[in-house]
């Protein structure tokens, strides 16, 4: 029925828009300039707008194969593009700039990879065994993954892994397969510290194994994301009132490490209540992929799954200090426009392709009793 898929619909939004206003507020200066302000409240106006028309229409469209394959190609062409002539910033080239904005496409990316393994395993569900198919797909996974790392951008490219990596786990492969996988990966990073990091990614690394390694160089901004969650305490230094952001110790407190800013004016009891809203989105779409209606719809939701999950375990870890720094934003949260949009429309699009589930039918199950009786 359309009123219980628009009470769904409401339901989201009730999770997901606390966590959109906490970034905002969290992001906002209070005496000082506040156009970063403004413009993040124009993003999340564009991004519910956007949610309310995109989670009501139907997706059947996204199945065909022609337009899967465009959506990836033009992924990877804009990654190619970025990698050519993207903006640098803060040692990456990750950005394309049209002067009024700037687009990061690993975003895009990251939505057209979980189409297209959708598509590929969902067409394979029973062949999934066969280790051509996990391949293939790793294929399609590795060639974004390694024009990300070009750029580089070491966060964007462990969430690719982590889609394609998800996405085949739920898929039914075997357990020596995913063996081989693990192995693989593990091959892979040995490869990529050769050759792919740049010293920069190096050290985050070294410092999350050694946190006072370098603590006032590039273990700087890992350590005083702990000193400010440290300093929040139960209840919080209240808004406006952390020191580690607003006296500016804290870096990068309005994108990478906006947890730490948040935890520090909001305690634990704000910091645990806003995990709690992650994990129930996470749940709820947990829930929505079982009772889909096909495994394409299914797949796709896991993969928006694993994409949040990623973003949202890394950047939280980082913060506390319990993974490397990556500069991943955390989603829905952290200022910038291009994520918190496509973010919020894999939203969408998870809860437009739960308008219809899996349903066993009353007249259905009347006539199998009646047969049993």
């Amino acid at each position: 029925m359309k009123w219980l898929a628009y009470f769904s619909n409401l339901k989201l939004l009730l999770l997901l828009t606390p966590i959109m206003l906490s970034g905002l507020i969290t992001i906002s200066n209070f005496g000082d300039d506040n156009q970063l302000f403004y413009k993040q409240l124009i993003w999340i106006v564009i991004s519910v707008s956007a949610f309310i028309v995109l989670s009501n229409i139907s997706y059947d469209w996204l199945k065909t194969t022609d337009f899967v394959l465009k959506f990836y190609l033009a992924s990877l062409a804009l990654l190619t593009i970025t990698v050519l002539l993207g903006k640098v910033t803060k040692g990456s080239q990750a950005w394309l700039s049209f002067g009024f904005a700037s687009f990061q496409p690993s975003d895009f990316t990251k939505l057209a990879l979980i189409i297209l393994l959708a598509k590929y395993f969902s067409k394979r569900h029973i062949e999934i065994a066969n280790i051509r198919h996990i391949l293939v797909s790793g294929v399609y996974a590795l060639i974004p993954f390694l024009l990300i790392m070009l750029q580089p951008d070491l966060g964007s490219g462990l969430v690719i892994l982590a889609i394609w990596g998800g996405m085949i786990l739920v898929s039914g492969i075997r357990l020596r397969h995913l063996l081989l996988v693990v192995g693989t990966s593990a091959a892979g990073f040995a490869l990529a510290w050769v050759f792919l990091f740049v010293p920069y990614q190096k050290n985050r690394i070294l410092n999350f194994l050694d946190p006072l390694r370098d603590i006032r160089g590039s273990g700087y901004n890992a350590y005083q994301s702990i000193i400010a969650i440290g300093n929040g305490g139960a209840a919080g230094t209240g808004v406006g009132y952390g020191t580690q952001s607003e006296l500016k110790y804290l870096p990068e407190y309005k994108t990478d490490f906006v947890f730490a800013a948040f935890a520090e004016e909001w305690g634990f009891v704000g910091a645990f209540t806003l995990i709690i809203l992650f994990v129930s989105i996470l749940v709820y779409f947990i829930y929505l992929a079982y009772v889909a209606k096909s495994n394409f719809e299914t797949l796709f939701t896991y993969g928006v799954v694993f994409w949040l999950l990623t973003h949202a375990t890394i950047n939280i870890g980082m913060n506390l200090g319990v993974l490397p720094v990556t500069g991943l934003p955390l989603p829905y949260m952290s200022y910038g426009g291009s994520h918190l949009l496509l973010e919020t429309v894999a939203a969408a699009m998870v809860m437009g392709m739960a308008r219809t589930r899996k349903s066993i039918h009353r007249s259905k199950v009347d006539i199998e009793i009646a047969g049993l009786g």
